[in-house]
C-alpha cells in the first residue's frame, strides 16, 4: 500500500526534523512526502532544515514542497522588499543561520543558489485523488484553481476553520498551531508548534496516523487547544 507521509511547520528546528524522518522510513518509489511549508524563521536552523530537504529531494524526487507564508517573506527579503516585517517574524534566526546579520546581509551574497531553487521550485497547493494539501487555508466559495495567494499562505483562521468544505477531498493544512492535531470531517490541521515547544507532527494517510518528535522552545506564541469538529 502507497503511504504519503505529510510533515507539518517546521520553522528552522532541524533537530526534531532530522529524528522525524529517521522515524517514519518512506519506501522509494512507493511512498510519497509532502511537506506543507514555513521551513524557515524563528528556529535556530533554517539553513540545516533547508539543507536537509534538498537531500530529500534528491532521494526521493517525487517529494512534494510547498510554499508558506515564510518562505514568501523570506522571498521578499531576498528582492529587498518588507525587510522589517521579515525581521520581526523571525528572520533574525534565518540570517544567523547563514551566518549573516541585518547589515551584512545587504552587503554580499550569502544565500546559496541550490537554496534560492529550491525556493523557487515551492508549489502554492497540491492534491492527490483523496486529499488537498495546503499551508494555510482555502477560501470558502472559491474554486481550487482560483484561490487568492493570500488564502494558500495566510488564510482567515475562523473563516476557514468554520467552514465546512464540501470538496470531495478533504483539506490537509499547516500554519494554524494546536498542541494536537486539529481533526475535522473535512479538513486536518498538522501544525503543532514545534518552535513553541510543541510537536513537529507527520501525518501518515491513508490510515489517518501521526508521528511526532518533541521540539524545544524558540519562539513564544500561544498553542490554541484542539478544536471540536
Amino acid at each position: 500500500m502507497k503511504r504519503t507521509f505529510v510533515i507539518g511547520d517546521i520553522h528552522g528546528c532541524h533537530a526534531p526534523l532530522h529524528r522525524l524522518l529517521d522515524r517514519i522510513m518512506p519506501v522509494r518509489g512507493k511512498d510519497r512526502l509532502v511537506f506543507l511549508g514555513d521551513y524557515v524563521n524563528r528556529g535556530p536552523d533554517s539553513k540545516q532544515v533547508i539543507e536537509e530537504l534538498i537531500e530529500v529531494k534528491s532521494s526521493f524526487p517525487d517529494t512534494i514542497f510547498l510554499k508558506g507564508n515564510h518562505e514568501v517573506m523570506l522571498l521578499d527579503y531576498l528582492a529587498g522588499r518588507e525587510q522589517e516585517l521579515f525581521c520581526s517574524v523571525g528572520g533574525l534566526a534565518t540570517l544567523e543561520s547563514y551566518g549573516v546579520g541585518v547589515g551584512d546581509s545587504q552587503q554580499r551574497p550569502w544565500f546559496p543558489e541550490d537554496h534560492r531553487r529550491f525556493l523557487a521550485g515551492l508549489l502554492p497547493c497540491w492534491s492527490d485523488e483523496d486529499f488537498i494539501f495546503v499551508h494555510a487555508g482555502l477560501e470558502p466559495g472559491t474554486h481550487l484553481s482560483q484561490q487568492n495567494p493570500r488564502w494558500l499562505f495566510w488564510a482567515e483562521r475562523e473563516k476557514f476553520i468554520n467552514t465546512r468544505f464540501n470538496l470531495g477531498k478533504r483539506i490537509v493544512f499547516g500554519h494554524f498551531a494546536h498542541r494536537e492535531p486539529l481533526i475535522m470531517p473535512d479538513k486536518i490541521g498538522i501544525d503543532c508548534g514545534a518552535v513553541y515547544g510543541g510537536n513537529l507532527t507527520c501525518l501518515v494517510l491513508p490510515e489517518l496516523r501521526f508521528i511526532q518528535e518533541a521540539s524545544r522552545q524558540h519562539w513564544q506564541a500561544p498553542l490554541e487547544p484542539p478544536c471540536q469538529p
